[in-house]
C-alpha cells in the first residue's frame, strides 16, 4: 500500500509540473496563479501545497528541467567541442517541443532579468560548456589564445539572444537554423584551421539523427 500511495504521489506531482508548466509558459511567473495551476493540472489546491509550499517553490523546480538536456555530459568518455555544438541543439529542440523546458527558460530570465536577479542557471550551463571545452583546447581543438571560460560565456548569453529572438520572430521555428549560424560564424575564430572541418554546425550525426534534424549544405 505504501508503494502504490508513493506511485500516486508522483503522478500527482508530475501532474503539478506539467500544469505549471502550461502556465508559466502561457503567462509568465507574474501573469500565473495558483489557481491556474490547479486548473491546468486537473488537481486540487490541497494536493498542489502538499507538493509544493508556494508558486516560487514550483517555478524553482521548473527552473531546473532545463538541466536534464546536459544530464549526461558528465558520463561522456571523451567530452569536446561538438558536445557542445549538440547541447545548443538538444536544447533547442527541447525549447521547441518540451513545455517544461520552455517553462523553465522563461523563468530564469523573468527571474534573471526583472525579480530577483539569479546567476544560478546561467553559471550552471557556463560550468558545463567549460567542462567540455577545457579538454577540446588541451586536444588542440580550441586556439589556445581563447580563454574557454569567457568563450563558455559568449556562448550561453549568444543562445539565449538567439533562442528570444527566434522566439519572438518565428516562434523559435527557424532556432536550429540559427543555431547553425552561430557555429558557423563562430568556429573560424576558435578552431585551427585544419581542424574547422571537423566539427558540424548542425550537430553530430547522433545527434541529428535523436532530434530528426537535416544536416547543413556543405559550401
Amino acid at each position: 500500500m505504501a508503494r502504490v500511495r508513493q506511485e500516486r504521489a508522483e503522478i500527482t506531482r508530475q501532474a503539478i509540473l506539467d500544469g505549471a508548466a502550461i502556465a508559466f509558459d502561457q503567462a509568465g511567473f507574474g501573469g500565473t496563479s495558483l489557481s491556474d495551476v490547479v486548473k491546468h493540472a486537473g488537481v486540487t489546491k490541497g494536493a498542489l501545497y502538499f507538493h509544493f509550499q508556494s508558486k516560487e517553490a514550483l517555478a524553482r523546480t521548473l527552473m531546473d528541467e532545463q538541466f536534464a538536456v546536459s544530464q549526461d555530459v558528465p558520463a561522456i568518455e571523451d567530452p569536446g567541442l561538438q558536445t557542445v555544438i549538440d547541447l545548443t541543439h538538444q536544447m533547442a529542440s527541447g525549447l521547441r517541443s518540451n513545455v517544461r523546458i520552455r517553462a523553465g527558460i522563461r523563468l530564469v530570465i523573468e527571474f534573471g532579468s526583472f525579480t530577483s536577479p539569479d546567476p544560478s542557471p546561467y553559471n550552471t550551463w557556463i560550468k558545463t560548456c567549460r567542462s567540455c571545452l577545457t579538454p577540446a583546447q588541451e586536444q588542440g581543438d580550441i586556439l589556445p589564445s581563447v580563454d574557454v571560460t569567457d568563450l563558455s560565456t559568449f556562448l550561453v548569453g549568444s543562445f539565449t539572444g538567439l533562442q528570444v529572438t527566434s522566439f519572438v520572430r518565428t516562434g523559435r521555428e527557424d532556432l536550429h537554423a540559427r543555431v547553425v549560424d552561430l557555429w558557423n560564424y563562430l568556429l573560424p575564430g576558435i578552431v585551427p584551421g585544419p581542424r574547422i572541418p571537423r566539427f558540424d554546425p548542425s550537430g553530430s550525426p547522433a545527434c541529428r539523427a535523436e532530434l530528426d534534424l537535416q544536416a547543413s549544405p556543405v559550401g
